[in-house]
């Protein structure tokens, strides 16, 4: 079985503690790697190591070029190891290399884009109501900032977060979630071959409520950004605000996908399974629940279970399964329990609702992917987060109930419109409460396109130029021209 390390100041390293967990393969239930149990003593050494890094020399004084240079080389390094990195992350998660693969050919994009956008960062000069007084402003990074990371893609996540933070010139530690930690401690012996100085990035892991709330808890950390559930980000913003640590929260969602009847109808369905079934539903902006006018509703449904009963399950690494495991044990059995509950509500199965009983999944943890019909939006399963290959379908009659239905829900992440109406499409962009909504495409997502949620989905963005002013403070200086000092008892 593979042993890792922590990454801190530059060094390998054993937890504190010399503890260690399991990490298990979702394909076969069988742990392969031992990852070390940080706790707080390993989470202080991480935050004392990026603070002393952070007012280095090394760091501090070096120029935002220089700090473009080092993230460009990073994303080279991992452009070169992006077929291994994808299979140490299918191992750990369960989802499918070809996605994997292909997003950890895309993840450099993040570093060369904030690579670009490092020495670009400008102030202003004022043109302030005062005489003889020069006032401009200036960005300066927050500090030791803290990523969060969740199990179902670790090194994207970690992108979003990490390629802003250095850029801005903060120093970074990161804490992948416990059942996906090996992939995050392989990209940091990528990182260390490029040169950042010691301390500026750092890899702790363990689980949350150790050495995780110990990193938001601590008061030299100035930033958490966080992925992941909407209970923990809610404690996470809970306690970040007692020191008044600056927080990003991309958290859940029960996203709609809406089909109108002129829609084209096969595009819709391959967007819908795309959208739902594609990483076994395990995505944040998962469109779990599909809107179909009332007119197409029965056509849709047959195209769309027509279809499904195609996907491949099977084996993540082989090339031609479409639809690989849930990534955790406990995962698995609160999509089973959502099931149950769905067809207690009195949903329709259409398709789905169990484990498949095939001999060659062995002790995988698999759900077959699962549509329910005569879906009220009231329903738990309309309303709930399942994190899993499980789609509600609710009918409509008209734009207003489509636009009512889907705005009735506490997340806000993501939402699908299809239709070939351009003046709908407007309209439905401007009145849907999500952070991102898509147009007769769905889960696209670019590091130059904002990403984040409205009102139970979280708080802020990642991905474009917005992100790196999320990793900045703003400093205002004035400067006297003055020959001599005012009456120093009046303010100016």
């Amino acid at each position: 079985m593979k042993a890792y390390q922590m990454y801190i100041d530059g060094a390998w390293t054993d937890a504190a503690s010399k503890k260690t967990l399991e990490s298990k393969n979702p394909y076969t239930g069988a742990p392969w790697a031992m990852i070390p149990r940080g706790q707080q003593e390993d989470a202080d050494r991480a935050v004392a190591a990026a603070t002393r890094a952070f007012h280095s020399d090394d760091w501090a004084g070096m120029t935002a070029t220089n700090r473009g240079h080092l993230l460009r080389k990073l994303g080279d390094l991992i452009a070169e190891n992006a077929e291994a990195l994808a299979r140490t992350e299918v191992q750990d998660n369960g989802k499918l290399f070809n996605e994997m693969f292909f997003q950890l050919k895309y993840v450099p994009e993040w570093f060369y884009y904030y690579a670009g956008l490092a020495d670009k960062i400008e102030g202003s000069v004022i043109p302030i109501d005062k005489p003889d007084m020069l006032n401009f402003t200036r960005f300066e990074p927050l500090g030791v900032c803290v990523g969060i990371t969740a199990w179902n893609s670790p090194l994207l996540l970690l992108a979003y977060k990490l390629a802003p933070a250095l850029a801005a010139g903060n120093t970074f530690i990161v804490k992948p979630s416990e059942f996906t930690s090996a992939s995050t401690l392989e990209l940091a012996k990528i990182v260390d071959q490029v040169g950042f100085p010691k301390g500026v990035f750092n890899v702790v892991t363990g689980f949350g409520v150790e050495v995780g709330a110990s990193l938001v808890e601590h008061e030299g950390v100035a930033k958490v950004a966080f992925t992941g559930s909407e209970q923990t980000g809610r404690h996470i913003a809970e306690v970040a605000a007692r020191t008044f640590k600056k927080v990003t929260l991309e958290l859940g969602g029960k996203s709609p996908n809406i089909v109108f009847a002129d829609a084209e109808l096969d595009n819709a369905v391959n967007g819908v399974i795309s959208g739902i079934f594609a990483a076994s539903g395990q995505t944040c902006i998962a469109g779990s629940r599909l809107l179909v006018e009332r007119s197409v509703h029965d056509a849709f449904l047959d195209k769309l279970l027509k279809l499904a009963k195609t996907a491949r399950i099977g084996d993540p690494m082989n090339t031609d399964t479409q639809v690989g495991p849930v990534t955790t044990e406990q995962q698995l059995e609160k999509v089973l329990g959502y099931i149950d509950v769905a067809k207690g509500e009195g949903a329709e199965t259409l398709i789905g609702g169990g484990r498949p009983d095939r001999p060659e999944l062995g002790n995988g943890w698999f759900v077959e992917p699962t549509i329910f019909g005569d879906v009220r939006n009231d329903m738990r399963i309309a309303q709930e987060e399942v994190f899993g290959p499980v789609l509600s379908v609710i009918p409509f009659d008209s734009a207003d109930e489509a636009l009512s239905i889907a705005n009735d829900s506490k997340y806000g992440l993501a939402a699908g419109v299809w239709t070939q109406d351009i003046r709908k499409i407007k309209h439905f962009a401007e009145r849907l409460q999500a952070g991102t909504v898509w147009a007769n495409t769905y889960r696209v997502i670019s590091y130059m396109a904002p990403l984040g949620g409205y009102k139970s989905s979280g708080l802020g963005r990642e991905n474009g130029q917005n992100a790196i002013y999320q990793y900045l403070q703003t400093k205002s200086v004035m400067i006297s021209t003055a020959g001599e000092v005012a009456n120093p008892f009046i303010m100016r």
